[in-house]
């Protein structure tokens, strides 16, 4: 028999962080937040056991998301497998992690084909290292924010609330206009716009936390993000002017300081992936991640 698959509602918040935390993961994808914003990338979900499974159609090649949660794991993938029998399309797991696959081989001897996507890994950073900037790795950054508060010696954060929303929204308008709603390329804005704006609808429901940053009395950038684990906060957003010179990298040091502020007992910020775009990869490792998060597909081996 078949998975019943459904779309998530914010009703299934609860139970489904419970099981992200229970996984361990602290990959970008193991977060409700994601799950929501992102639907149409990462489709629909269930409950099989003591786990949470995803099914996935992307360019039309159907995938299943590494299962979240903890147990009985063999029995749950079993039932993946049927379900791709059922339906007559490979099996294939998404988000398989370095350890996830030492899991999945001992499970499976050598029954599934393992193909890393390095536009997936994600970046994560000590947050004391972005909090402080220090060390001649990052003096660049530092010379950022320097010029940022010698141009701007008016400028302030202030937490993002439902009360100034309307204010990132205005500025989101503004930043998204650059590009006239067009897709290029490289990346879909209108799809990242969509997202941003059900994270704007639903920011309390969904539990996230942002900051603004304000120079000139305007406001020239802001960010927001959601807790995924103990030790790691993730970063869904983060837009800024570029002709502000070193809003981004200001607002990228104020909220590891937020962060450490708030929540001393988180050790990473989660900047996602680079999705194989060269400029926002060479963004990312200009900030020397700390972890570089590896992501593999995983496709059973049928003839096996």
């Amino acid at each position: 028999m078949s998975i019943e698959f459904r779309h998530p509602t914010l009703e299934d918040r609860g139970w489904i962080t419970e099981l992200y935390h229970k996984s361990g993961c602290r990959g970008s994808e193991c977060s409700f937040v994601n799950l929501y914003l992102w639907g149409r990338g990462y489709g629909q979900i269930a409950k099989v056991g003591d786990y949470m499974v995803q099914f996935i159609k992307y360019n039309d090649t159907k995938y299943y998301a590494y299962p979240a949660g903890s147990g009985d794991l063999r029995y749950v993938i079993d039932q993946l497998i049927d379900d791709a029998k059922a339906y007559g399309h490979p099996m294939r797991l998404l988000g398989v992690t370095c350890n996830r696959k030492e899991e999945l081989d001992a499970l499976y001897p050598g029954r599934f084909r393992f193909t890393e996507n390095r536009a997936s890994f994600d970046y994560l950073y000590d947050v004391n290292r972005l909090a402080d900037l220090g060390g001649k790795k990052l003096q660049a950054k530092r010379n950022h924010c320097n010029k940022f508060q010698q141009l701007y010696p008016d400028w302030s954060v202030e937490p993002l609330t439902a009360e100034n929303l309307r204010l990132a929204r205005d500025m989101a308008d503004a930043w998204f206009e650059q590009y006239d709603g067009e897709t290029s390329e490289e990346h879909d804005f209108r799809i990242e716009k969509i997202a941003l704006q059900r994270a704007f609808d639903d920011y309390e429901a969904l539990g996230l936390e942002g900051l603004l940053l304000r120079a000139e009395d305007r406001i020239v950038a802001f960010t927001m993000g959601n807790r995924i684990q103990a030790d790691t906060f993730d970063v869904n957003f983060e837009k800024a002017f570029a002709s502000v010179q070193g809003a981004y990298p200001t607002i990228n040091r104020e909220f590891a300081r937020y962060i450490r502020q708030k929540y001393p007992e988180v050790v990473y910020l989660n900047r996602e992936d680079d999705m194989g775009l060269p400029g926002l990869r060479k963004a990312k490792e200009s900030y020397h991640p700390d972890i570089l998060l590896c992501k593999a597909t995983a496709e059973l081996e049928e003839s096996l």
